[in-house]
């Protein structure tokens, strides 16, 4: 019998969003499927926002950016409606059966694996594919949007490069990344900048200044550093860890409120952390320094050729699996293949960059200043 197919782009866009909808759709259609789109993530499933997804709506977009879709950053349990917030997944649920589906397909990141795996134990029939330029989502080697947004974030150090150098400068470019280093570790490496900040590496602002003094000594009179956005201080990272110590150990829920109030005070004031990285590095090294915030460039344009790879494999695969009744999965990439993880397998955890991973011991081998004294 014929299968009916949804598909839903959320969370923030990604380069190889619509490389993955054309090759869900064109596999599906070629197994007799039918596929239709819902606009705008979960917040066109509730609404019943289709689009229709046939050889003609996929030609030609396998090179675009974004995607065609449109996304969102709706929750499926924390749906604002009419200024309040609600639970709408019994909602979906109807739009779910009034289309008849076999499965609901959905794009996204480590919020999207969360969400979808709700409407799976509400009943769907739920597979995902991994997508963030983050690379953080759990169980898969990669996630397709990584690469393009570390091909961007690398030419963007290559040209701070000469500007650094006429002026004599330390040239602070802030790369995405508030959870974790993937993306400022690579185009740090990549692009030769001399320091490298991550959230997995709390560092310490005196050792990042006698690194950049060391090369001023040495006759370079410019730096690069490149920083995660969510990168932070070991004076921060011990702020954190002694208000979660007093949640841990607190006595009442007034006491844990008040503990999780802090960390957040904490982390909210990290906003700005890159601009007061630069002024702290000017004041200790009597350089000129200069901000970059790379921001939502990383994340447009046409996608690499390995992430419209990425996205075609995952997409196909995940066809493969919905004509095998397999459900309640992420499609993850295994090497060249693809292999179904179940989803609670994978929410609620985030891919962090190792501290041995072979990145950082590299880093370190070429003098690479990690904020640390590793």
């Amino acid at each position: 019998m014929t299968k009916y197919v949804g598909i839903l782009t959320a969370g923030g866009d990604s380069p190889g969003l619509n490389a993955a909808i054309r090759g869900v759709g064109k596999a599906a259609i070629g197994l007799g499927m039918n596929i239709v789109g819902f606009r705008d993530g979960f917040r066109g499933l509730m609404n019943d926002r289709t689009f229709r997804l046939d050889s003609e709506t996929l030609s030609g977009i396998l090179t675009v950016g974004g995607t065609i879709l449109g996304t969102s950053r709706d929750k499926p349990h924390k749906m604002p409606i009419g200024g309040k917030i609600m639970d709408m997944t019994d909602v979906m649920m109807d739009t779910y059966q009034r289309h008849h589906l076999d499965a609901l397909v959905c794009l996204g990141g480590g919020g999207t694996q969360k969400n979808a795996y709700r409407l799976a134990q509400k009943g769907m029939n739920i597979i995902t594919l991994p997508k963030t330029i983050d690379n953080d989502v759990a169980m898969t080697d990669a996630t397709f949007g990584f690469d393009t947004a570390l091909s961007i974030a690398t030419e963007a150090i290559d040209r701070l490069h000469s500007t650094a150098h006429s002026h004599h400068r330390i040239i602070v470019v802030e790369i995405m990344g508030h959870n974790t280093g993937w993306l400022a570790l690579g185009a740090g490496m990549a692009g030769g900048a001399d320091v490298i900040l991550i959230p997995e590496i709390p560092y310490d602002v005196e050792i990042v200044a006698e690194a950049i003094r060391r090369r001023s000594r040495g006759g370079h009179r410019f730096s690069i550093v490149a920083v995660s956005e969510g990168a932070f201080s070991q004076e921060t990272a011990a702020a954190i860890q002694t208000a979660d110590q007093q949640r841990q150990n607190a006595a009442s829920e007034e006491e844990k409120k008040e503990a999780k109030e802090a960390i957040k005070i904490i982390e909210k004031q990290q906003a700005g952390s890159t601009w007061e990285l630069s002024r702290q590095l000017e004041t200790l090294t009597g350089l000129e320094s200069r901000v970059t915030i790379l921001g939502h460039v990383q994340r447009g344009g046409t996608p690499s050729a390995v992430d419209r790879i990425l996205a075609t494999r995952l997409g196909t695969a995940c066809v493969e699996l919905i004509h095998n009744d397999v459900y309640g999965v992420m499609v993850a990439a295994r090497g060249e293949g693809a292999e179904p993880v179940p989803l609670e397998q994978v929410v609620g955890k985030r891919k962090s960059v190792p501290l041995d991973h072979p990145w950082i011991i590299t880093a370190r081998h070429v003098g690479t200043c990690l904020g640390d004294d590793g």
